[in-house]
């Protein structure tokens, strides 16, 4: 993913942070920390910045060998609020993961090797040119069942390595489900956006910001003045926190990403920007609450 500016919300007076009820001056912030459940390392810095820092939500990874550890500890902190990371893509060699669904189920969802596509742009481009909607259904209702299945009940659905899903019908159907679970989604680019804003469903203002996108020297500094010079209405980061230590570095090749988020996320600098510029800091509950009531039945 990269950083993406979206201009206006094109169809509605309104900011999503008006639709959230808050005043026309607000600065509203979601920080999620992505791949939750990646592996045990990632759990572990994520936990750490949602309750020792500024991250305020996360994204769980339900295919991944780290998935069953990290809904542990979900179900030990039920104040922490988390989506599902919609996982169609691989990108370690050393941690396996695969569809949820038996693979003979889902093939139009794997590649000659019988795995999961890389997420590299010549792997979405093939996942994407061949995945059929029946078999991304099949698959996206069992991370989501599984989640239900262990007690827990997230607030969003959002998507590992493919913006707003990849394709047009692969977002409406994540947004079918969601409200057939009474869920929101995070969209992002700006098609999406016109067409959420048109219903009344709140989705970021202004532009969304991948922590992969961003440079690794001087991060720290770059964190803070994003955080001075945050615009009006409501803004969502997606950190993707991790400790980097040598078991990571050993398989994860973005771990120096995962490093230097952890370190500004659980910061005192990030506490006390945010504390000066005044910023509301949510999560997705207030938004799930609008897309619940705005999707319900009738």
């Amino acid at each position: 993913m990269d950083e993406v500016g979206v201009p206006a919300a094109v169809g509605s007076s309104e900011r999503s942070s008006e639709l959230l009820g808050y005043p026309p001056d607000a600065r509203l912030l979601i920080v999620n920390c992505d791949d939750f459940g990646m592996y045990p390392a990632i759990n572990a810095a994520v936990i750490e910045s949602i309750e020792e820092g500024i991250a305020t939500s996360c994204s769980l990874m339900v295919p991944c060998p780290g998935a069953p550890q990290a809904m542990k500890l979900l179900g030990r902190r039920p104040r922490i609020p988390f989506g599902i990371h919609l996982t169609m893509v691989r990108e370690m060699p050393d941690i396996p993961w695969g569809p949820l669904i038996a693979r003979e189920r889902v093939p139009s969802l794997l590649d000659p090797a019988g795995e999961l596509f890389s997420p590299t742009p010549a792997g979405r481009a093939a996942l994407l040119g061949q995945a059929r909607p029946d078999e991304i259904e099949l698959e996206f209702r069992a991370q989501i069942d599984a989640v239900a299945d262990a007690g827990l009940t997230p607030t969003h659905l959002d998507f590992h390595c493919l913006a707003d899903g990849g394709r047009d019908d692969i977002l409406d159907l994540t947004v079918a489900l969601a409200a057939e679970y009474g869920l929101a989604v995070r969209v992002w680019l700006e098609p999406g956006r016109r067409a959420m804003r048109r219903r009344g469903l709140p989705v970021t203002d202004n532009d969304f910001l991948d922590s992969f996108s961003l440079d690794l020297g001087g991060k720290a500094a770059r964190y803070a003045q994003l955080l001075r010079d945050l615009p009006v209405g409501l803004n969502e980061w997606a950190v993707h926190p991790g400790p980097g230590d040598e078991e990571s570095r050993a398989v994860d090749g973005g771990w120096a990403v995962r490093r230097t988020d952890y370190e500004f996320l659980t910061s005192p600098q990030a506490r006390e920007v945010l504390q000066r510029e005044d910023i509301a800091v949510i999560d997705y509950r207030a938004i799930q609450r609008v897309w619940s009531t705005s999707l319900s039945p009738r």
